[in-house]
């Protein structure tokens, strides 16, 4: 199937995302400002969404869509199932990348950086405020766990349903909570002619490393650069 004329156009250059354009030198409220943008745009399906890509120690990648459940200037949180796939690649190696893809704003965000998992009481909060299908969907699903059918999964449903009727659901074990801690944050923009913006921010480990003559000095430990589409 040869897809080469399927194209869309993006922005034209009268809204270029230019480095004046920024709301903040500081990539975490660069990235609040886009989000609740996208959140406040009707034609954004789900603005949590996020592909979470992972990586086996032997750098053998995946990735899957997931949803953000909270950000701020620790990191990016998501919950999930520990024995799935990404939770075995996230315990021996301990890195990921972010892509949120808003396409109606023509925008997207990418981020990387290492990964650990949440304390325990933060993920027993969040399981419990569920609503209770999701709680006990979390109970029956050994996440990426080969099953016989489809049927499988409703019976064992049904089991914890009667199991739990009156009483609350515990959270499994293997089931919880992970915060992404941001190395690198990239804001991209569509443009028609696919010269497209992107605003690059890095997280220097050395306050004292000196700053090329493209890079601009951001907030804390924060700087930013351009990069060629």
């Amino acid at each position: 199937m040869d897809l080469g004329p399927l194209r869309k156009s993006y922005r034209g250059d009268e809204e270029a995302f230019e480095e004046q354009h920024l709301a903040s030198r500081d990539p975490i409220q660069q990235f609040r400002v886009w989000f609740e943008e996208a959140v406040s745009c009707p034609d954004v399906g789900e603005a949590n969404a996020m592909c979470l890509a992972t990586c086996t120690r032997d750098g053998k990648p995946s990735a899957r869509m997931v949803l953000l459940k909270g950000f701020g200037q620790d990191g990016f949180r998501f919950f999930t199932n520990h024995e799935s796939r990404k939770g075995k690649e996230l315990d021996t190696n301990p890195f990921a990348s972010l892509v949120f893809y808003w396409e109606p704003l023509h925008r997207q965000v990418r981020i990387e950086g290492s990964v650990k998992r949440l304390p325990e009481e933060e993920s027993e909060r969040y399981f419990h405020s569920r609503p209770r299908s999701s709680q006990i969907g979390a109970v029956v699903s050994r996440q990426s766990a080969v099953i016989p059918d489809r049927e499988y999964l409703r019976k064992r449903n049904a089991e914890l349903e009667e199991q739990y009727r009156d009483a609350p659901v515990p959270k499994p074990p293997y089931w919880g909570g992970y915060i992404l801690h941001p190395d690198l944050v990239e804001f991209w923009q569509g443009q028609t002619n696919r010269l497209h913006d992107r605003i690059v921010f890095r997280r220097l480990r050395d306050g004292s490393e000196p700053l090329g003559a493209m890079s601009h000095r951001g907030e804390g430990p924060w700087v930013f650069e351009r990069l060629s589409p």
